[in-house]
């Protein structure tokens, strides 16, 4: 019995997930990408319009889904706690930062590159930016439900927790441990210690791991 091939949208970004953690951003050319997805360059911009529009696909379709969760908790503010909330958003981000940061790290070796890449980001409506501005219309959304503290910066919030998560993908290869703490902990210790700062009143403690 043949097995059935899967469609080409689905193996164009199977391909640039693949060669995008191999060779990174950079190095990775759309000529590549079809060649490794069993089609033509030309099969491939009927799907994607640029490798700019195939790495943002990639992000949202390959790798960790954080965009959906934070829409998903803007939409419903107040509906679990805002630790548990908080913790499945530095778990998810984590994870994100973790897997994309091999894929666009070779960008920041080749400036012109980098910015012909954000200005194509920026036309698309995309960016590094957005999980931040995201993270924080939720906090904002909580403040409104009198979760978070009315005085809090929810944007300064958003950066911090964020910021520690990329953090986390590259900052802890090199100490003494030689690897990055385990995600489900890291979480946990960035959600208690951002809620000290902008929860209205403190939530039942839980154990430290």
């Amino acid at each position: 019995m043949e097995s059935v091939q899967k469609p080409a949208r689905v193996r164009i970004l199977d391909a640039a997930h693949d060669l995008l953690l191999t060779v990174g951003l950079a190095r990775a050319t759309t000529k590549e990408i079809a060649k490794a997805a069993g089609c033509s360059e030309a099969a491939l911009y009927k799907y994607f319009a640029s490798k700019e529009e195939l790495f943002v696909r990639v992000l949202g379709e390959r790798l960790p889904r954080l965009a959906p969760l934070l829409s998903t908790l803007t939409a419903e503010p107040g509906t679990g706690t805002l630790e548990d909330n908080l913790t499945r958003i530095a778990e998810q981000a984590a994870l994100f930062y973790e897997q994309s940061f091999p894929i666009a790290a070779s960008l920041y070796a080749e400036p012109q590159l980098k910015r012909r890449h954000d200005d194509a980001l920026r036309t698309m409506g995309a960016g590094p930016h957005k999980p931040i501005e995201a993270l924080d219309a939720y906090l904002r959304a909580e403040q409104t439900a009198g979760r978070v503290r009315a005085g809090a910066d929810t944007f300064a919030a958003a950066s911090l927790l964020l910021g520690a998560c990329a953090q986390r993908a590259f900052a802890y290869d090199a100490g003494p441990e030689g690897g990055r703490p385990p995600v489900d902990a890291f979480a946990a210790r960035l959600a208690r210690s951002l809620l000290d700062g902008i929860s209205v009143a403190p939530e039942v403690a839980r154990p430290r791991p």
